[in-house]
């Protein structure tokens, strides 16, 4: 049997294993030790995954976790290839998670599973806050939430049926008409 060898190369994903815990169920024989995993993987070039394993043995619940994540991959939109294109924020449960494009050299301002996310993906200049419950998981999947929520000046330009000019001519006129309210009213209030 010939079998054709397909010269397209798999593309590489990094796995970071994020937390792991042991659980113990009481039973009536004595004590059950399991483990569960939370890992991300990503391609630093926009697309994550996040997965979520159980097992009796870690190595189980690595290779579990990661083929989860596998299974649950997610295309980010970057600007530059090192940025978000606008602030954003993201909820899950009681933890909201905020993240603001920054300028190059920047770099990672976050912590923990946050971190984790975000270098996976490959940006590189970003800064976040965790705001409510810093609980691992919740925080991994509120930034998940704001990142699916993104979208890059020229996916709003067609979801507009505009240009990308227009666009941007439209921003600015925002902007220059809310800063000159702004003025009258601070003058208001100086006077009064």
């Amino acid at each position: 049997m010939n079998r054709k060898k397909d010269n397209k190369k798999s593309p590489v994903f990094y796995d970071t294993i994020v937390d792991i815990r042991r659980v113990v169920k009481v039973v009536k024989g004595g004590r059950i030790f399991s483990f569960s995993v939370l890992a991300i993987i990503g391609n630093k070039k926009g697309v994550y995954g996040i997965g979520k394993g159980k097992a009796l043995d870690i190595t189980q619940a690595k290779r579990k976790a990661i083929s989860m994540a596998r299974n649950n991959l997610v295309k980010v939109n970057l600007r530059s290839a090192r940025t978000i294109h606008h602030s954003i924020t993201g909820k899950f449960g009681a933890t909201s998670v905020i993240l603001r494009p920054a300028l190059p050299g920047t770099g990672v301002v976050a912590g923990g599973a946050v971190r984790a996310l975000l270098e996976s993906i490959g940006v590189q200049d970003i800064v976040t806050k965790v705001i409510g419950s810093s609980n691992v998981y919740t925080a991994l999947l509120a930034t998940a939430d704001a990142l699916e929520k993104t979208n890059s000046l020229r996916s709003i330009a067609s979801l507009r049926s505009k240009t990308i000019k227009e666009v941007i001519a439209n921003v600015k006129n925002q902007k220059s008409s809310d800063g000159d309210d702004l003025e009258e009213k601070d003058e208001v209030n100086i006077s009064a």
